[in-house]
C-alpha cells in the first residue's frame, strides 16, 4: 500500500481479462495504486482476488469498480469513486474493446503475415449491430472516459493516458474504404467529422 503524498492512483478499463488484467498486475507490483475496471461484477471481482494472491498487494493497492463504458451513469459513478478515494488520477489506461466482428482469431493469427492473405474471407460475420458495438466501445468508450476523467487527471503532476489498441484496429485492415480515407486523413480529423460520418450527430 502507497503510504507517501507520492501515491499514484490508475484506472484500467476492461481489466478482467488478457491485456488489461496483466497491465493491473505490473501496475500493482510496482507500487501504484490500481482500480480494475469489468462490465461483469463477478468476473472483476474475481480477476481482483486472483492478482491480490498472485502478487501479494494489499487490498488497498487493487481494487475493484464496475465498469460500462458505454454507459454514462456507470462512468460517471467510477469517476465519483476515484476522486472521493484518491482525489486525483494519474493514469487512465483504455483497454475496454471489441472486435466488431465474429472471426476466427486462430486463422488470423496464423495467415496475417502470409502473402496474398485475405482478411475479408475470416470474417464471417460482419453486421450493423457489431459495428455499431464497436464504435460505441472503441471509439466512443475511451472519449467518454477522457471527458470524464481529465478533471481528475489535471490534478496529476505527470498525467497519463493510454490508449491500447491491437492488429485488428489496423487502418489497413478496413474493408471501408470512405472509412479508411476519413481515418488516414490525420491533418483533418476532428471529433465532429468522425461524429458526423458515423451518425452520432
Amino acid at each position: 500500500m502507497c503510504l507517501t503524498v507520492d501515491c499514484r492512483y490508475a484506472v484500467v478499463t476492461g481489466a478482467n481479462k488478457g491485456i488489461g488484467f496483466d497491465i493491473c498486475r505490473q501496475l500493482a507490483s510496482n507500487g501504484i495504486r490500481v482500480v480494475l475496471t469489468s462490465r461483469d461484477e463477478k468476473r472483476g471481482f474475481d480477476a481482483v482476488e486472483t492478482l491480490r494472491q498472485e502478487t501479494g498487494v494489499s487490498d488497498q493497492s487493487l481494487v475493484f469498480h464496475q465498469l460500462d463504458v458505454t454507459d454514462s451513469a456507470s462512468i460517471e459513478s467510477l469517476a465519483q469513486f476515484v476522486k472521493a478515494q484518491f482525489g486525483k488520477l494519474d493514469i487512465l489506461i483504455n483497454n475496454a474493446g471489441v472486435s466488431g466482428v465474429i472471426i476466427d482469431i486462430d486463422a488470423i493469427r496464423a495467415g496475417k503475415e502470409k502473402v496474398g492473405f485475405n482478411w475479408e474471407e475470416n470474417i464471417p460475420e460482419n453486421n450493423y449491430e457489431l459495428a455499431k458495438e464497436c464504435l460505441d466501445i472503441n471509439y466512443y468508450g475511451p472519449k467518454r472516459m477522457c471527458e470524464a476523467l481529465i478533471p481528475l487527471l489535471q490534478l496529476s503532476d505527470s498525467p497519463r493516458i493510454i490508449d491500447v489498441s491491437s492488429f485488428m484496429g489496423q487502418l489497413k485492415n478496413l474493408l471501408n474504404e470512405w472509412a479508411k480515407g476519413i481515418l488516414s486523413d490525420a491533418e483533418n480529423l476532428t471529433e465532429e467529422r468522425i461524429d458526423e460520418g458515423f451518425g452520432y450527430k
